[in-house]
């Protein structure tokens, strides 16, 4: 199955940015890629969708990776496409916690950064002198492309020639939480600073400050200043998958929408290929492959190798034939992790086209509201808010977009009795709470819509709609998380199931390190 040039064929799985760039790079190196997804447009949750002259970007809103030697920076240099235009994120996030009419400005610039947390949280400096210490650590660390969690010999060299003297400053917190460094400190008394910790961590690790990982969250929470930053894109975010799939069909890839990846099948412990289905047409085929990059939740990955009949879905139900007593038992020990992981969060989001007035004046372009201390992080009790800039691609000219997320569970939508109701209630009142700080009148609104895990998983096939991969907990994270190599040889993971976490930045790094995996097997 090899072309002219000795390279293998891939088949990819999903084309959310993860997918996109590991086949677009692929291409780019000489490979036969192709890439299936079943959607009407690419880019996963990272893509677009228009209504009333609004473009409205599905889920991600912002971009890390843009600055020379960034992540995205790197694959588009690599790809020889033009990086999207953009403007940085200052403040990066404005966050309001309850009752407060003035906001906590996670400012891009370090130094004005370090007076407004000096200012909102006194007595806390030295707690946030460790994270950027760690921050400094880690992002030299990583960097140097380690390959976390090692596989095989050449994962360990990778991860090896990565390791410096002062990578080693960091091991001592390997097993810390935030919350662990916060009592070190004398702060886990410090509700102010726990909540917005907890705000913003549940945006990039999915759980609050007592349970992410210290080295995680140094990370995360760092990148929001300069030389790195968070940007918001030209246009809409859909630049990001029109560029990548630009770049793989001139390279010679191939994608197909609307067409569902049903099976991965496998033989003697190895991937050999898919199975499809057209949508449109319902026809069913089989395309085989030398390698098959699944760009899914780790518990679609289950779902898939279930269908081909890798790993019974039921006890009693045998196995393929043919696969080897070693891959069975790695199967079973990884569909049991799978099973055991705590459950993931989805999404509500509510989608406003509305009229210019209704942005107030001086509006950052991305806040964060939580409404009651004693409430959850989540079911409309906090929302992140992105809102469009005028002539940014997203509204014609004297109107904008706003748009409000907020995590749920996904349990309460696949179980309730009315979900007509459920999702018009929710939608009530998160404008309720928007109607606090924007002006939102009958006049003012043109357009509102709602998405929660039920349109996810319909748009995303995402496993019950979740959003943003695993949380990031000590026992989760970095060494300790799901390798981009599977059980199963030449089946490879990338997305937010896999280091370093969620973020198209966060999945094109994943991407980046499946592609070199395969050339160096």
């Amino acid at each position: 199955m090899s072309n002219s040039n000795g390279k293998s064929r891939v088949v990819v799985i999903g084309a959310g940015i993860g997918g996109l760039t590991a086949g677009a790079l692929l291409a780019h190196r000489g490979y036969q890629v192709l890439i299936l997804d079943q959607a009407l447009v690419p880019g996963g949750c990272a893509s677009t969708f228009k209504r009333k002259g609004f473009t409205f970007d599905v889920g991600a809103t912002q971009v890390a990776g843009l600055e020379p030697g960034g992540i995205h920076h790197r694959i588009f240099s690599e790809l020889e496409i033009d990086i999207p235009a953009a403007t940085p994120c200052d403040p990066a996030c404005a966050v309001f916690l309850p009752g407060a009419t003035e906001p906590i400005n996670v400012w891009r610039d370090g130094e004005k950064w370090k007076q407004e947390r000096q200012r909102q949280f006194p007595g806390s400096e030295p707690f946030w002198q460790l994270l950027a210490n760690l921050f400094k650590y880690s992002w030299a660390f990583q960097s140097r492309d380690p390959v976390l969690p090692p596989r095989n010999l050449w994962d360990f060299w990778q991860l090896i020639k990565a390791v410096r003297p002062d990578t080693t400053l960091t091991l001592p917190f390997t097993f810390l939480t935030v919350g662990d460094a916060l009592r070190l400190y004398g702060l886990g008394d410090n509700q102010r600073l726990r909540t917005f910790l907890d705000l913003q961590l549940k945006l990039y690790s999915q759980v609050n400050a007592q349970e992410t990982a210290l080295l995680y969250a140094a990370t995360a929470l760092g990148v929001s200043q300069a030389p790195q930053g968070l940007y918001h894109l030209q246009d809409s975010m859909q630049v990001l998958s029109d560029r990548l799939v630009q770049s793989l069909e001139r390279d010679g890839g191939k994608l197909l929408m609307r067409h569902t990846v049903e099976a991965i099948n496998t033989e003697n412990g190895k991937a050999t290929g898919v199975r499809i289905r057209n949508q449109k047409t319902g026809e069913v085929w089989t395309e085989t492959a030398d390698h098959v990059v699944a760009n899914v939740t780790v518990q679609n990955l289950i779902q898939l190798l279930e269908a081909g009949g890798t790993i019974p879905s039921k006890i009693g139900v045998p196995r393929q034939e043919g696969n080897e007593p070693k891959s069975k038992i790695l199967l079973s020990g990884y569909k049991h992790r799978v099973e055991k992981l705590p459950p993931a969060s989805g999404a509500f989001v509510v989608y406003l086209g509305v009229d210019e007035s209704a942005i107030p004046s001086g509006c950052p372009p991305h806040l964060q509201f939580l409404y009651d201390y004693d409430g959850p992080i989540g079911e409309n009790n906090s929302l992140f808010v992105s809102v469009s800039h005028p002539g940014d691609g997203r509204a014609r000219e004297g109107k904008a977009t706003i748009t409000a997320s907020s995590f749920t569970d996904t349990q309460i939508w696949s179980q309730c009795a009315d979900y007509d109701k459920l999702k018009r209630e929710f939608t009530e009142e998160a404008l309720a709470r928007l109607c606090q700080y924007f002006h939102l009148t009958p006049e003012t609104i043109i357009h509102v819509e709602a998405a929660t895990p039920r349109t996810f998983a319909r748009y995303t096939a995402r496993d019950q709609g979740i959003v943003g991969g695993i949380g990031q907990r000590v026992s989760t994270f970095g060494p300790f998380g799901f390798a981009n190599r599977t059980p199963i040889k030449d089946l490879w993971l990338v997305g937010d199931s896999t280091h370093p976490g969620e973020g198209t930045a966060g999945v094109s790094y994943s991407a980046l390190t499946v592609v070199r995996q395969i050339e160096n097997g």
